[in-house]
């Protein structure tokens, strides 16, 4: 390699380097990009909800995708703290019952973190998280409406995917689980339903997972995961590993994993 060859490859490199520093939406950027630093936010919750036990189940679950580092705060006031933005991805694991919701200072910390191009995923009674903030009725996408019916009892249903081209659930079949089929959650904002279920009590379909974006955030929300027994169902566990790592920016399937997951 002469010495004018030698000066154009050092510059080529430098080019690179520089791409992915000012433009970190590139490919280079995102093949960088290979894990993502998950918070799970818990501590409170209704008395039917054990969180003591499905926050460690969570992030056992999440953790089998070695890609996801997830990290279990019992306080949801660490959303009040500068911290949470050394994260990729919040999990919205809490439901203030009886108790003050987060504050002012949390609402806004959260809302500029999706907006910003972070990523928040809503599992089950975390649609209740924020009673008091008209905002989060767009920043969950669907929220708790206790005026509603809450879910039917608890035992066996099929989850049915809705959006087999998505990339979190493409490949994904459809499967049986037992947990709480809400009935409880109201909203109009536009989303990408990926998955449902048909009540057994009023035969009326209704979401058990979408995804949205909002500001340059991502949204995924899923009314599965009730209890450990239905976090730990193959394929809801695989549709929450696959939604998060969506809403962390990372391909929703690692790259040596079969896509075709489920159970029929």
């Amino acid at each position: 390699m002469n010495h004018f060859t030698r000066i154009i490859v050092l510059f080529t490199l430098a080019w690179l380097v520089l791409a992915a520093a000012v433009y970190p939406g590139s490919t280079l950027a995102a093949e960088e990009k290979q894990t993502a630093n998950v918070l799970i936010v818990t501590g409170i919750d209704h008395p039917a909800h054990n969180w003591r036990q499905t926050a460690p189940a969570l992030a056992e679950t999440l953790r089998k995708d070695r890609r996801l580092k997830p990290r279990v705060v019992e306080d949801p006031h660490f959303l009040d703290s500068s911290a949470l933005h050394r994260y990729d991805v919040v999990v919205l694991h809490f439901m203030s019952w009886e108790q003050p919701t987060p504050g002012p200072k949390a609402q806004a910390n959260l809302r500029k973190f999706i907006q910003d191009g972070k990523g928040l995923f809503v599992i089950h009674f975390g649609c209740g998280a924020f009673r008091d903030w008209p905002e989060f009725r767009n920043l969950a996408g669907r929220v708790w409406d206790p005026k509603a019916r809450a879910h039917d009892p608890g035992g066996p249903f099929r989850v049915n995917i809705t959006d087999v081209l998505h990339p979190i659930t493409q490949g994904l079949a459809p499967f049986e689980t037992e947990d709480e089929l809400y009935t409880c959650l109201t909203g109009d904002r536009p989303v990408d339903m990926l998955a449902t279920a048909r009540s057994k009590v009023d035969g009326k379909i209704y979401p058990m997972a979408f995804t949205f974006n909002y500001g340059k955030g991502r949204v995924f929300h899923s009314a599965l995961g009730h209890d450990v027994k239905a976090i730990s169902n193959p394929g809801a566990a695989e549709l929450f590993r696959r939604g998060c790592a969506w809403a962390a920016g990372l391909p929703p399937v690692p790259k040596n994993q079969k896509k075709k997951t489920g159970n029929k």
